[in-house]
């Protein structure tokens, strides 16, 4: 795609494709002089505090349990590069650098809104690390998404200090320092209430949140589509679809896949070859029928998502906060708890649309449930398997999903010495949550590559024009029926497609009006 626009952060909430797009595409940031005027005005309110002989908290005292520790001035740079330093904990394995750009376009979002009370020059730093295209190194585990993602945006925080390990635009792994130093950026010192500005925030589960949303769009429309090969190829009915059907259950997401079914459907001679009183099935099994149910229920748990989404980029999430009238107030908004339970609400949807998926290839492999086709669709059946384990393998990933739904944000295990002793765990439900996305993509793309040899084997009947576009683009990478042959590479490619967008553009190109 072509270099995306630069998006303007600090005059009004980020959108979804605006997180997308710094996020996954490397777009460029501009920060609104509006914002700058905010942040410095704010900062004026902050340097009167710090000059009151009264203790404020994160201005003059030390944080989280030590709260009501007084810190006298000349030890408080001191105390802001400590915080950050001793926040920076993570372990585990690298964090993808997609999720790491939108921690650091999330947060400089909340730095601009003026209500933090950094300097200006901490705004324009943070958007200068995204621009060079600078990815600080944040490690999988350190989050229990309350007082914020602490650990992985202290990392963000000490790459900006010139501390730290970081990657380059072209991926090398270098220290901060010089990083910092290739881009002509000075480092960081931070001031007063700098450190805590910098790392209370949902901005990392809340990136993977809109991550996910995005994606979970295009997989459920090729959901539908490889529920169409699947319908279409073990000569299901679609009758089963119609609107007005629908309409006796007003259902959203439900009477949408179902629209998706009928338009993908509609002009199929194999659907057409068995209409009529000649067709002695009462109905088909759930896997085929009910695939607008399942799929539906994952787009109205996606259209609620998105609600809680949306409100959480138009937050302002800081503690202590300072508000509009020069307040400067302790809150709870840093707790995860909506973002969390929709991520968690999320995984388990992904396993629902995975599981239906798996059966109707399973159905597809059994010539007692096929209709009509061989055994796994093998070529010589006893000599050849076909697609036996790549049935298999998908069974095996939805197993996982199955674990990957059990709910993170029921879970809460004190830290901070019991100051901080209910969490959200909302980091773990969007961990969770982007390896179940992963996986639906590759059951999909297993049922897809089943539906296409199925439908070829249905030969002389024809496809329809959409599934048969489908098939087509998957025979550009996976060749038809045959004798065996080494299956992986050719199911690596179809989830290449499915997860690239293109089986659905394909879709969306020929489907029916």
């Amino acid at each position: 795609m072509s270099d995306p626009s630069p998006v303007l952060v600090g005059a009004a909430p980020l959108s979804p494709a605006d997180v997308v797009a710094v996020a996954r595409h490397g777009a460029l940031v501009d920060i609104s002089p509006e914002a700058i005027e905010r942040v410095a005005e704010t900062r004026r309110v902050i340097d009167g505090l710090a000059a009151d002989p009264h203790p404020h908290y994160g201005v003059s005292t030390g944080f989280g349990a030590l709260a009501t520790t007084f810190i006298a001035p000349d030890r408080r740079l001191q105390l802001q590069a400590s915080l950050i330093r001793s926040h920076a904990a993570g372990t585990g394995a690298e964090v993808e650098r997609e999720v790491v750009r939108g921690l650091q376009l999330l947060r400089l979002q909340t730095l601009a809104s003026g209500r933090t009370g950094v300097r200006p020059v901490v705004v324009e730093t943070y958007a200068a690390l995204l621009n060079a295209g600078i990815v600080p190194v944040v490690r999988e585990y350190g989050s229990l998404g309350c007082s914020g993602d602490l650990a992985p945006l202290a990392h963000i925080a000490l790459a900006t200090m010139g501390e730290g390990d970081v990657r380059t635009v072209d991926g090398e792994l270098i220290p901060a320092s010089d990083a910092l130093a290739a881009a002509g950026i000075e480092p960081l010192t931070l001031v007063e209430k700098e450190g805590l500005a910098l790392i209370n925030g949902t901005d990392g589960m809340l990136g993977m949140l809109v991550l996910a949303l995005h994606d979970l769009e295009t997989l459920l429309l090729t959901a539908d589509m490889a529920a169409a090969m699947s319908v279409e190829s073990q000569l299901g009915t679609d009758a089963v679809f119609a609107a007005d059907l629908m309409a006796l259950r007003p259902q959203s997401g439900q009477a949408e896949s179902a629209a998706n079914l009928r338009s993908f459907l509609g002009d199929s001679p194999i659907v057409h070859s068995h209409k009529g009183p000649e067709d002695g099935r009462v109905q088909d099994a759930y896997s085929l029928r009910c695939s607008p149910q399942v799929h539906g229920a994952a787009r109205d748990t996606m259209g609620y998502a998105s609600t809680i989404a949306a409100r959480e980029l138009s937050s302002v999430i800081d503690n202590p906060v300072i508000t509009l009238d020069g307040r400067i107030e302790s809150n709870g908004n840093f707790h995860a708890a909506p973002v969390a339970a929709v991520l968690d609400f999320l995984a388990i949807s992904v396993a629902d649309v995975a599981s239906i998926a798996e059966r109707r290839t399973d159905r597809a492999l059994d010539p007692a449930r096929s209709h009509g086709l061989p055994p796994f669709l093998a070529d010589e059946v006893g000599v050849d398997s076909g697609l036996m384990i790549a049935q298999y393998a998908a069974a095996g990933i939805v197993s996982e999903l199955k674990r990957l739904a059990v709910p993170a944000s029921v879970d809460s295990i004190p830290s901070s010495a019991m100051q901080e002793d209910h969490v959200s765990m909302g980091w773990a439900a969007a961990r969770k949550l982007r390896r179940a996305i992963d996986g639906l993509g590759r059951v999909l793309a297993i049922e897809i590559l089943t539906g296409a040899r199925a439908l070829d084997l249905r030969a002389p009947l024809q496809a329809g024009p959409a599934t048969g576009a489908v098939r087509d683009l998957i025979r550009t990478v996976a060749a038809g029926p045959g004798p065996d042959r080494y299956l992986s590479p050719e199911m690596e490619a179809v989830t290449a497609l499915v997860q690239s967008g293109a089986v659905a553009r394909i879709a969306k190109e020929h489907a029916h009006d």
